[in-house]
C-alpha cells in the first residue's frame, strides 16, 4: 500500500488564497461589466469586498487593459471617485448559431457589441461538411473584422440538442445526424483556436446574464419557444448544466403520456404538444395537409380562423402549465420568454399567463417577472460569442492572481 502524505498546510492555504483571489477578480470584472461604469467604492459595496482589496485587485486589471479609468465624478461629496469601465477592445470572440439549414455568425467585442455578421447555408450536413462550413464562415467573419491574434479569445458555438458543454461533446441534435461528436475538439484542431460549445438556449442565458435583463439577478430562467422548446437556468450566478448537460431540457418534460410522438423517441413531450410542429399538426388535422408552416397558421388565426386560434390557445395552455411547474420548482424572480415562436406571441400569451396563474403554487407567479423578449437569429450567435467571452476572460484573469498580491 502506498501512503501519500497530505500537502503542507501552508500549500493548501496558498491554494485557497489563490482561489479566493481568482473568484474576487472574476466578481470585480463581472460587476464592472454588468453595472459599470462604477467607482471602486461602489464595486466594493456590490461585491462585498473591502475597498482596499478592490483597489489592489483592480491594479493588474488596469495594467493589462481589461479595465479603464474614466474622468472623476463631479459633484460627489468627499474625495472624487474615479469610475471604472470595461475596455471593449481588450478582447473579441466569434459566435456561431448552428441551425437546421444554415449558420449565423458574429464577431463581438468585450461588451458583446457586434462588429461583423454573416449567414451561410449548409451545402453538406455531414459532420465533415459542418466543420468545413464552420471554418468558412469564421474566415468570412474575421476577414470583415480583422482581430489581432492576442485579442481573439476564440469561437463560441451554440446549437440545439443534448450538448455537454463542459465536456465539449454534442451527443445528439434534432437538426443533425451527428452523434457523440467531440465538436469542441474537432473545431479547435481545425481552426487552431480555443472553442466552447453549448446548448443554444444556454448561450442566450449567458448573454442575458452578462449583457441583458438577467444582469440584475443572481438567478433567472430563459425559456425559448419555437420549433423546439428549451430552458436555460442561471442559479446563484452560475449557468446550471447538470451532470451531463441535460439540465434545462424543458421541452422533453412529458405532459401527455398518450400524446403525439416526439423526435426524442418518447410520446407527449411538451415540445410535441406545444412546439411549432404541434401547432401545424393541430391545424393540418382541421384543414388538411396544405398547412406546413407555423406562419400560415398564424396568418389564419389573425384573420379570425377559429381552428387556428384554438391551436395557439392549446399550445399556450400547455406552455403555461409547464412554466408553472418551473416556477414551483425554482421560484425565480425573473423568467425571460424568447425564441422565434414569439412572432405569434399575441395568439397564445394570454392563455399562457392565465394558465400560469391557475397552476402555480402560492405567490410564485406574482413574485416572478415574466419578460417577453423576441430575439433575432443574430442574438443567438451573440449569445454563443458571449459564452466564449465569459469562458476566455475568466480564464485569462486567473493569470493575474499573482499580480494581485503586489
Amino acid at each position: 500500500m502506498t501512503i501519500t502524505e497530505p500537502p503542507p498546510r501552508s500549500g493548501r492555504d496558498g491554494q485557497r488564497a489563490a482561489g479566493a483571489r481568482e473568484r474576487h477578480l472574476g466578481a470585480i470584472f463581472e460587476t464592472v461589466l454588468t453595472r459599470g461604469p462604477l467607482s471602486r467604492r461602489d464595486v466594493a459595496r456590490m461585491t462585498g469586498l473591502s475597498p482596499a482589496s478592490v483597489t489592489k485587485l483592480v491594479k493588474p486589471m488596469i495594467h493589462h487593459g481589461y479595465v479603464t479609468e474614466q474622468d472623476p465624478e463631479a459633484g460627489v461629496p468627499g474625495r472624487p471617485q474615479i469610475p471604472l469601465a470595461i475596455n471593449p477592445d481588450r478582447h473579441y470572440a466569434v459566435g456561431l448559431k448552428l441551425m437546421s439549414s444554415e449558420i449565423v455568425g458574429v464577431v463581438v467585442d468585450l461588451q458583446a457589441q457586434v462588429q461583423s455578421s454573416h449567414r451561410l447555408k449548409f451545402e453538406d450536413r455531414s459532420l465533415q461538411g459542418g466543420l468545413a462550413t464552420i471554418e468558412k464562415i469564421t474566415g468570412v467573419l474575421l476577414g470583415r473584422c480583422p482581430v489581432p491574434s492576442d485579442r481573439l479569445l476564440g469561437i463560441g458555438i451554440g446549437l440545439g440538442g443534448h450538448v455537454n458543454g463542459p465536456a465539449g461533446v454534442l451527443h445528439r441534435s434534432p437538426f443533425f445526424s451527428w452523434r457523440d461528436a467531440p465538436l469542441q475538439k474537432l473545431v479547435s484542431e481545425r481552426l487552431n483556436l480555443p472553442v466552447v460549445i453549448e446548448n443554444d438556449v444556454n448561450t442566450l442565458a449567458v448573454a442575458e446574464q452578462w449583457f441583458g435583463a438577467g444582469s440584475a439577478f443572481s438567478s433567472f430562467l430563459v425559456v425559448t419557444v419555437g420549433t423546439g422548446i428549451g430552458c436555460g437556468l442561471v442559479l446563484d450566478g452560475r449557468l446550471w448544466h447538470g451532470v451531463s448537460g441535460v439540465a434545462g431540457e424543458f421541452g422533453h418534460m412529458i405532459v401527455d403520456p398518450d400524446g403525439p410522438a416526439c423526435h426524442c423517441g418518447k410520446r407527449g413531450c411538451l415540445e410535441s404538444v406545444a412546439g411549432g410542429e404541434a401547432i401545424v399538426r393541430a391545424m393540418s388535422g382541421a384543414t388538411g395537409p396544405r398547412i406546413t408552416k407555423v406562419s400560415q397558421v398564424a396568418n389564419l388565426a389573425h384573420a379570425g380562423d377559429p381552428a387556428a386560434r384554438k391551436a395557439f390557445t392549446q399550445a399556450g395552455v400547455a406552455l403555461g402549465r409547464a412554466i408553472a411547474t418551473l416556477l414551483n420548482l425554482i421560484n425565480p424572480p425573473l423568467l425571460i420568454l424568447s425564441g422565434e415562436g414569439l412572432a405569434a406571441s399575441d395568439l397564445f400569451i394570454d392563455a399562457l399567463r392565465e394558465e400560469v396563474e391557475r397552476s402555480v403554487f402560492s405567490t410564485a407567479a406574482r413574485d416572478c417577472t415574466l419578460l417577453v423578449r423576441p430575439q433575432p437569429d443574430e442574438a443567438w450567435a451573440r449569445g454563443a460569442a458571449a459564452t466564449m467571452l465569459r469562458h476566455g476572460v475568466l480564464s485569462s484573469l486567473r493569470a493575474l492572481t499573482d499580480e494581485a498580491l503586489m
